[in-house]
Parts: C-alpha cells; structure tokens; sequence
C-alpha cells in the first residue's frame, strides 16, 4: 500500500493498482470554484452584450462613490500638511479644543484651497478666451480683405505663367451669421441635454459629499477595513496586501505632488518668459499651460495650441515666437525638471514615463494620462522585486548580473552534473551551458 499526499488530498494506491481518492474540504471548493468561473466565463463569452448592459448598469450605480474616493485622495494630499501643521502651532495650546478642532477646520481649510485654485483657474482663462473670441469676430473682415489682396496678387502673379486660380470670393457677413447660428445650435442642443446635466451634477454632489465623509472618518474607516482583512485573509497574504497598498499611496501620493510641483514651475516659467518677450496674454497663458502641465509629457502641447489661437488673434508673428519659446520650454521641462520632480518622486525611468501616458492616452484619453504613471510606476516597482527574489533564490545577486557571461567559453574548466562551464573574464561568475 502506498499512500501520497498531494495539496491536501489523500490517495491510497494499493498493488492491485486501485486507488482511493479522499478529496478535502478545501479541494472541493477550489474544485467548485473552477467550475463556477468556468460557467460564468462561458456564459460572459456567448452573452457578452448583456454582460456589457449589466457591468455599465452596475457602474453607473457606483460611479459617484469610486469619483468620491477619488476627490477624497486628491485632498488628502493636501489635508495632510495642513494637520500637521496646525498641530505644530497648537501643540501648546492647553485643553483638548485643538485636537477636536483638528480635522473640520483642516478639512474645511482644504476644501477651500482647492476651491479657490479651480476658480482662480477659472476667472483668469475664461475672460481671457472671450475677449479673444469676440476679437476674432470683429477682426474677420479685416482678415478677409487682406487675404483677398494676397489672393488677388498671386492670381495675377500666376496669370503671367498661363496658370489660373480659383476665384476667391469670401463674404464676412455670411460667416459671422454662421458663427451666430452655431452659436444658437449650440445653445439648442445644451438645452436638450439638460437632464444629462443635472444627473451629472448631482453624481458630482454625490461625490463630493461622500468624499467628505471618507475624510472625516478615514481612521475609523481605516481601522474597520484593516479588521476585515485579518479576518478574512491570511497573515501572509495580508502582509502583501498591506505592502502593497503601502506602495501604491506612497506612488500616488508623491506623483500628485510632483505634478503640482512641475505644474507651478512650468507656469511661472512660462509667464516670466512671456513678460521678457512683451508677449500678450501672459497671465492667463501662463496659468493655461501650468494647469495642462498637469497631463505627464502632453499636456503642455495642449496648452501651446490654446495660448498660440489666442496671441494668433491679436500678433500672428509672435504665436509663431510663442511656439518656438514653449518648444525649448518643453524641453527644458521634460530632460530636467520633470525627470528630477515627476520621475524621481515615483522611480520610474524617463523611458517608461513615455510608455506609459502614450498607452494610457490611448486606452482611457486624459484620465489614462493621468493615471497612467503612478499605475506603470507600482507594475515596475513590483516587477523588479520579483526578478530581485527570484535572483535571490538562484544566489544571483541583483548587481552582479551586468557582469554576467553569455559567450560560449573556448575551454572549459569544470564539468559537473552534465553541465560544462567555466569562469568569463573578468567577473569570476561562473557560466553554465
């Protein structure tokens, strides 16, 4: 008789050849897990449709919720220095009123900054873009007329060669009329998504208020989760998990931190620069290109093109400056500042930044942008700890592995186990074939 145990289970073989299977309690529910998610996978494959309605009813329901965590993380960053800061100038204070008082008023604090910044924001671009809106309208004959003069030049140019041009006939009138008809089409089809709207501002209510609610609590909830998982999880596993976690917050917090950091270095360049230059604008370009800063290695592009439309309407030749002067803006920003701030708070190498909002840009648009980084940063970082345990294992050191040979050596030195090796050349790693 003989008996094996293989992952808990117990199979006796006799000589006859017959064998006995005592299945245990926790092969049989990863027997009946397998086969649940068999069925289920099946069913998602042939049902796909349906499992598309059901996964876009489900996250529609939860959307406000994951934006609130969301909303909760971004002003946590902030929250955090506050608190600690209110308590080094309180921590002398007699009484328990400063501890209470801690977390509404920082909380409340915070919440304004952020506010305040998204309306500065706001009240800086917005005007800036109408006046340059309502200049174009009124330039647009003016434009017209000189380049029907250029038009009319070149066509008389060319005749000489036998070379004839279309006649250029453009009417201002006919195109300010379609400006303001778009302008009221527009008008029309914001009036017929109005209950898109209000949903979505009341999912923004949601969020916002839960995201307050996470914060005012965020111990308690901290505490009840970490209590779950000792219940549920191994001490192991939860380890990991913990570990982790730990990573990805430090990952997040330290990328949000070094693009607000980038983001203001960037603006206030580019607003000094645009003031040396007499470049117009300047203010609210400046503040353009530092919020779309914010996008990792694109955004300032999308600024540029907005800041370039608005110089174009007043001084065409000086967009033309403004485009070369944000050029080698750029590239100062992306070989020194942003690997120095962004690339360095998150440790992951300039190459792999450019991967990452590259294919992050093209799965989920702007918000793939921007969470693209930290996401690749915590793959990378969890990667190289595997490879490093791995070459542990193998008692491989991470840095001796530069050193390593792979030439087939001309005469070996050793044979053992049916492996030939010898030593390579200058490393004294041994090489194994």
């Amino acid at each position: 008789m003989y008996i094996l145990r293989i992952n808990g289970s117990i199979i006796n073989i006799s000589d006859e050849g017959d064998a006995d299977l005592e299945l245990s309690k926790r092969t049989v529910k990863r027997i009946l897990l397998i086969i649940t998610f068999t069925v289920l996978l099946i069913w998602g494959v042939y049902n796909h449709k349906q499992l598309g309605e059901l996964l876009g009813s489900v996250y529609s329901v939860i959307s406000p919720f994951i934006a609130g965590l969301c909303i909760a993380y971004i002003i946590n960053v902030l929250l955090r220095p506050v608190e600690r800061l209110w308590m080094k100038l309180l921590n002398r204070k007699k009484g328990k009123w400063p501890e209470k008082l801690k977390r509404p008023l920082c909380l409340l604090l915070s919440i304004l900054l952020v506010i305040g910044i998204i309306l500065a924001i706001v009240l800086i671009i917005l005007p800036e873009l109408r006046d340059s809106v309502a200049s174009l309208i009124e330039m647009i004959p003016s434009y017209a007329e000189k380049v029907q003069g250029w038009w009319s030049s070149l066509a008389a140019f060319l005749d000489k060669y036998n070379v004839d041009l279309p006649e250029f006939d453009f009417k201002p009138d006919k195109l300010i009329d379609i400006l303001k008809d778009g302008g009221t089409m527009l008008f029309n089809t914001t009036a017929s998504v109005t209950a898109s709207i209000v949903t979505a501002v009341m999912n923004f209510v949601i969020a916002f208020a839960f995201s307050i609610y996470v914060l005012a609590q965020k111990e308690t909830l901290k505490r009840q989760s970490l209590k779950v998982l000792r219940a549920v999880m191994k001490p192991e596993k939860l380890q990991k998990l913990l570990e982790l976690l730990e990573l990805s917050n430090r990952t997040f917090t330290n990328f949000i931190t070094g693009q607000l950091t980038e983001a203001v270095i960037i603006g206030a360049l580019c607003f000094v620069g645009m003031t040396i230059f007499g470049m117009p604008y300047a203010p609210a370009i400046s503040v353009l290109v530092g919020f779309t800063a914010l996008i990792p290695v694109f955004g300032a592009f999308i600024g540029t093109a907005v800041g370039a439309f608005l110089i174009l309407l007043v001084k065409p030749i000086q967009a033309l400056w403004f485009i070369v002067f944000i050029i080698v803006l750029q590239q100062f920003e992306g070989n020194l500042i942003y690997p120095k701030v962004v690339g360095k708070s998150v440790g992951l190498p300039g190459i792999w930044v450019l991967v990452a909002v590259t294919v992050g840009g093209s799965a989920m648009g702007v918000m793939g942008m921007l969470i693209s980084v930290p996401v690749c940063s915590i793959l990378y970082t969890v990667s190289r700890q595997a490879v490093n345990d791995r070459l542990k294992i193998k008692n491989i050191e991470p840095t001796e592995v530069d050193a390593y040979c792979f030439k087939m050596p001309k005469e070996p030195q050793f044979v053992q186990n049916g492996f030939v090796g010898s030593n390579c050349q200058g490393s004294g790693i041994p090489y194994v074939i």
